[in-house]
């Protein structure tokens, strides 16, 4: 299974749910388990973003290391809106910022690999080892040294070398 952010976060929720079911997991940038845990500020910024084009893009811009040019964001903003929906944006920020269920995948034997961007100050490597590794005894954190949170957009090929390697390493 691989989920991407919010994606990481249902992955491990099915993890809890039926282990049995699942034999590895890929996180990209995932949400922990426990929820993203925002402060004042980032929570009023996210929840903006659910109509503000100029919020999703100064997010974007901020998960990404404030470093790429504005033709790739002013992209991924028309992709964003183009493929959500306002009300499930703003279901879905509730749900991956406060909802915690971490303590119903400690332990959980599945291979999980956690692959976080550089550049990504928010679900960084740091926030991996506290969470991820903390939870997942056969966990495995990567970090792309040239990606923020859109790892698939940024380093594409790497992500996907790392992702099969990692799925290599775990058949059977």
């Amino acid at each position: 299974m691989v989920g991407h952010s919010m994606g990481g976060k249902v992955a491990q929720n099915i993890v809890a749910l039926a282990p049995e079911r699942v034999r590895c997991m890929v996180g990209i940038s995932p949400v922990p388990a426990s929820g993203a845990g925002l402060g004042d500020d980032s929570r009023a910024l996210f929840t903006q973003a659910a109509g503000d084009p100029a919020a999703r893009r100064a997010i974007i811009d901020l998960t990404t290391g404030g470093r790429l040019p504005a033709r790739w964001l002013d992209r991924m903003v028309d992709r964003s809106l183009a493929r959500s929906d306002r009300d499930a944006f703003a279901a879905y920020f509730r749900d991956w910022a406060f909802e915690d269920f971490h303590e119903a995948v400690e332990g959980a034997e599945v291979p999980a690999l956690a692959v976080a961007g550089a550049h990504d100050p928010a679900l960084s490597a740091e926030v991996m080892r506290a969470t991820w590794m903390e939870w997942f005894p056969r966990g495995e954190l990567y970090v792309l040294q040239d990606a923020g949170h859109y790892a698939m957009e940024e380093t594409p090929l790497p992500l996907l070398a790392r992702i099969e390697g990692f799925l290599g390493e775990n058949e059977g």
